[in-house]
């Protein structure tokens, strides 16, 4: 008792601490407020009982009233599935034109398609679709193989040089740094730049377009505006895949990258195939 302090302005007794000569009263809590922590241990303790909630070894306690928020979830993705069975059904039976020309239908496919499209797209044509180097965008009207929705599916379908699919597409650039002289690629690469732009030396422009009509012409077309049959790009739009300016053309025509895209109508299933077409195809760029 003798080592209690008692602060000499309220007559309340101190805790003991002390800092910077400023010492703590030892006022006892409000009794509402402490009557307010043991309502919510009394609480706890009834959810413990009444809820999951002790986590076991391989398990966690049931609760007496048995609730369940996986089964929940559960009951949920199972009423969900089955209110869209109808319309699964009628995409997988349905060709192509015929969901589009069922508004409602369509409007399914399209939801349904940005959703896989998420889930399985999303990595390498970005959220919004619009593609980085080396991924194409695919909300513009720039398409290697085409834009048709059957076109789409195909492509989504059976992939690009996908192994094992004898449907994928494929196309293969050859390596013309085996096959070119360097002057004769730096000269076809501003030739390739003069299409849309301005190159860095004008007069490489006419030899480039000489060497490219012997070398390029037979895929990318006379006017360089490409081959959706051979999956030859367009040059002459100033849309650029693997990247822009004449020293990424020049690497591209010595050592060309050759994109691959999963087959992906045995992984997906034919309807979530047409729904991802359909998708793609409402972006802004279907043809």
């Amino acid at each position: 008792m003798a080592d209690k302090h008692i602060d000499e302005i309220s007559g309340v007794e101190t805790t003991g601490h002390e800092w910077d000569g400023i010492r703590e009263l030892n006022n006892p809590m409000p009794r509402w407020w402490v009557w307010t922590f043991y309502a919510t241990i009394v609480w706890a303790l009834g959810y413990m009982i009444a809820y999951p909630a002790l986590p076991m070894l391989t398990d966690a306690t049931k609760g007496v009233l048995g609730f369940s928020s996986r089964a929940d979830v559960a009951v949920e993705l199972a009423e969900a599935k089955a209110a869209q069975t109808g319309s699964l059904d009628r995409i997988a039976s349905s060709s192509l034109q015929d969901i589009l020309a069922d508004p409602q239908l369509a409007q399914f496919a399209v939801s349904a398609g940005a959703s896989a499209f998420k889930v399985n797209c999303a990595q390498c044509h970005g959220s919004g679709a619009a593609g980085s180097q080396g991924f194409p965008n695919l909300n513009d009207d720039d398409w290697i193989w085409g834009g048709t929705v059957d076109d789409i599916y195909q492509t989504i379908a059976h992939g690009i040089r996908h192994p094992g699919d004898e449907e994928t597409r494929i196309s293969e650039m050859p390596a013309f740094g085996d096959m070119l002289k360097p002057e004769e690629i730096r000269e076809v690469s501003a030739y390739v730049v003069s299409l849309t732009g301005t190159p860095s030396d004008v007069g490489m422009v006419e030899p480039g377009k000489a060497i490219f009509a012997e070398n390029c012409a037979a895929c990318h077309g006379d006017d360089a505006k490409g081959n959706r049959e051979l999956g030859a790009p367009n040059l002459a739009d100033a849309i650029w895949l693997k990247g822009e300016g004449e020293q990424a053309v020049a690497n591209q025509m010595r050592s060309p990258k050759h994109g691959v895209m999963p087959a992906w109508l045995p992984r997906l299933g034919e309807p979530t195939v047409k729904e991802l077409a359909i998708f793609v195809h409402s972006l802004g760029g279907g043809e």
